[in-house]
């Protein structure tokens, strides 16, 4: 089993920046990827950023530039640094990790409970 968990989120100000941090831990392959999904009201769900853990990264073309993911120093960690913030971003924020990387965009099996991100005009 693994439990996923991220935090980070709160409220901002458009053009604001903010880092969000997801850990998993428990029973963890070595070769996995951590991924940042968001869903706001109303929308489906969508995959915002992944990162495996040999330093490969997939961003959706609607934060390319504006947001970087990365791996932590710590084991099975890793970051999503969210720049130039929009009120389109606004959503909760789920870090979610799968084992392997044979994809970066599917095949997830746990979630952590997710963090709300709210950018205000």
């Amino acid at each position: 089993q693994v439990q996923v968990e991220e935090f980070g989120g709160r409220l901002v100000q458009i053009g604001d920046s903010l880092r969000l941090s997801c850990e998993a831990s428990g029973r963890t392959a070595n070769n996995n990827v951590l991924g940042w999904f968001r869903q706001a009201p109303g929308k489906e769900r969508e995959l915002v950023a992944a990162v495996s853990s040999g330093g490969t990264t997939y961003h959706v073309e609607s934060v390319k530039g504006r947001f970087t993911v990365f791996r932590g120093t710590a084991k099975n960690t890793a970051h999503l640094q969210m720049n130039s913030l929009k009120p389109e971003d606004t959503a909760v924020y789920y870090c979610a990790f799968r084992s392997g990387v044979t994809s970066l965009r599917s095949g997830y099996e746990y979630w952590g409970q997710g963090t709300q991100v709210t950018v205000s005009s």
